[in-house]
């Protein structure tokens, strides 16, 4: 049987995953808009076989039930932030996030010291403002896993998670309503993929999109953060968010690996294809349009550098550390004559293959562990 392959454009929307042109041509949320609605026709599926079929996801439905935490009670939300303080200390570590030699000959060559502290402070409000509208897609999403998924053990755990996604939408959103002033509208590009995830009908593709890329990333991404700053009532926060979302991720991995093993290769082109999108709408998110556009630099003149700047690629390569062995262990990467390890190669992230994946990986995160992200801070 002869697979089909779509064009880069069918999938993305442009044939150069680099094309600046059609990345900022997205145009930027409405600050003001409140509501967004996704029409989906997936079939909600009742099960009547309440047997113990699924040994390793009720397994990871006991540790959910027994790493419960409280957002309004474990968190200290009494500790003062200084957020001058915080993000000057963290570029003191990290630099400011992009080289500024780089970036000769554009309106960045004449930054000061308090226009860099200003670009980081809208940076850290605008990052957290994703991981915060990423969390309320993930709730959506594993509200519609629960509503979905064939399979009793998996409605159980599902069912846990959405409680985890509604307690880390409730603490990014108070830490960037209390500590930061409030945060930014969702990317466009972060936008994008969460319509197309909640839009398919199919059960698995929600996991995919979901549980794999934007939890994957999210994973790898607090862990950074984590790893970053110094200040306190961030680093507490992630550390409970991170115990959760190593969860999130296995119970994805878990659940996808029996199904992906009886797929067709025409099924998992699509699988496939639909993980090489998802990659490409995360790497554009992280250009920060809505940044830029706050500082007053036209992102025209910014992003062609950006694309290019080594720091930062090395930043974006390395959240795509939990999504490449992870796709590896569902035999995404050599199906179909190794289509998605090919674009992952283009992307600049197959060097993360071998790494541990996230359904052997996720006791390590447990609260009272200390996963290596973390011990080596």
């Amino acid at each position: 049987m002869t697979v089909t392959h779509s064009s880069t454009s069918d999938m993305i929307g442009r044939e150069d995953v680099n094309d600046v042109e059609a990345i900022l041509s997205v145009p930027m949320v409405d600050p003001d808009e409140v509501l967004h609605a996704v029409k989906s026709d997936a079939e909600t599926i009742f099960t009547w076989d309440y047997s113990l079929a699924r040994p390793h996801l009720r397994k990871l439905y006991e540790k959910a039930k027994t790493g419960q935490w409280n957002g309004s009670i474990d968190i200290p939300w009494e500790t003062p932030v200084d957020v001058e303080k915080t993000i000057a200390a963290d570029q003191e570590v990290l630099g400011k996030g992009v080289d500024p030699d780089w970036y000769a000959g554009t309106p960045l060559e004449r930054w000061g010291d308090k226009e860099w502290l200003e670009f980081g402070i809208q940076g850290r409000k605008w990052m957290l403002s994703q991981f915060l509208h990423g969390e309320q897609g993930a709730l959506i999403c594993t509200a519609k896993i629960t509503e979905t998924v064939p399979w009793y053990d998996a409605k159980l755990y599902a069912s846990t998670q959405v409680v985890d996604e509604a307690r880390h939408v409730e603490v990014f959103a108070r830490y960037l309503d209390e500590k930061l002033g409030g945060g930014y509208q969702i990317n466009s590009h972060l936008g994008m993929l969460l319509d197309d995830v909640v839009k398919d009908a199919r059960w698995d593709m929600t996991y995919l999109g979901m549980q794999i890329m934007v939890e994957g990333l999210a994973l790898a991404a607090f862990g950074f953060l984590h790893q970053l700053t110094s200040e306190p009532l961030l680093k507490h926060l992630l550390r409970y968010v991170m115990s959760d979302e190593a969860r999130h991720v296995a119970f994805g991995v878990l659940s996808l690996k029996e199904v992906y093993e009886h797929m067709s290769d025409a099924e998992m082109k699509e699988r496939q294809e639909f993980a090489f999108e998802a990659s490409v709408r995360m790497r554009d998110r992280f250009l920060q349009q809505e940044v830029w556009h706050h500082m007053g630099v036209n992102a025209k003149d910014i992003v062609p550098l950006m694309l290019q700047d080594p720091g930062r690629k090395m930043f974006q390569q390395m959240l795509f550390s939990k999504i490449v062995p992870n796709c590896k262990k569902l035999g995404l990467l050599e199906r179909n004559d190794q289509w998605l390890r090919r674009r992952f190669e283009d992307l600049g992230v197959i060097q993360f293959e071998d790494w541990e994946n996230t359904g052997e990986e996720y006791l390590k995160f447990e609260l009272g562990q200390e996963p290596a992200e973390i011990r080596h801070h």
